[in-house]
């Protein structure tokens, strides 16, 4: 008789068992329909586009060539991170991506106590961006005030300083262009 209750209360223990493990089971299908995802990793944009056309940005700041930098490093991150096909020219696309780089600031944030020179600069971008369907007109994102900040080390040595503003550079338009495709093909 004591092996016939053990199996009871095995038998009731598996049935608990069974009820929890179907009751996450049932959460996670709940959670993983509603819409939640990886930033960086969604497409809300119309299934007619495939071809995204991305001119050269107008810059209106007296950075010299920074918006080419910040194109190539748009169309760089569409080919890297999208299945769209992407091309310069706007006739040739289903969407066509413009922007003005409106100003391009570098503060000093952070600072050597020995030198008194800068050791961290904050560099603010300013964009006004349109993303558009070619054939309707239908603006898919638009904003006169993109931004985008992010703090940079710098060397506190003077040759190292100048060697290193290219790769810097370079670094803020690959930045910028992972926050800038992200907002358009996530359409916020």
């Amino acid at each position: 008789m004591g092996g016939s209750k053990c199996s009871e209360i095995g038998g009731d223990a598996f049935v608990i068992a069974l009820r929890i493990v179907s009751a996450l089971f049932l959460a996670s299908a709940l959670v993983s329909g509603c819409g939640y995802r990886v930033a960086g990793r969604s497409n809300a944009l119309p299934k007619s586009i495939h071809v995204i056309a991305v001119p050269a940005l107008e810059n209106k700041t007296s950075s010299y060539r920074i918006e080419q930098r910040l194109t190539t490093a748009t169309v760089h991150e569409f080919l890297a991170k999208t299945s769209y096909r992407v091309v310069p020219d706007p006739m040739n696309g289903d969407a066509v991506l413009r922007g003005k780089v409106v100003s391009l600031e570098a503060v000093p944030l952070l600072f050597d106590t020995a030198t008194g020179r800068a050791t961290t600069m904050l560099v603010t971008v300013k964009c006004e961006i349109t993303f558009e369907e070619r054939e309707t007109g239908k603006i898919l994102y638009h904003t006169d005030n993109f931004v985008f900040r992010n703090q940079y080390e710098i060397s506190t040595d003077v040759k190292s300083f100048f060697e290193e503003q290219d790769p810097a550079l370079e670094r803020l338009a690959r930045d910028f262009a992972t926050r800038l495709v992200a907002a358009v093909t996530e359409n916020y």
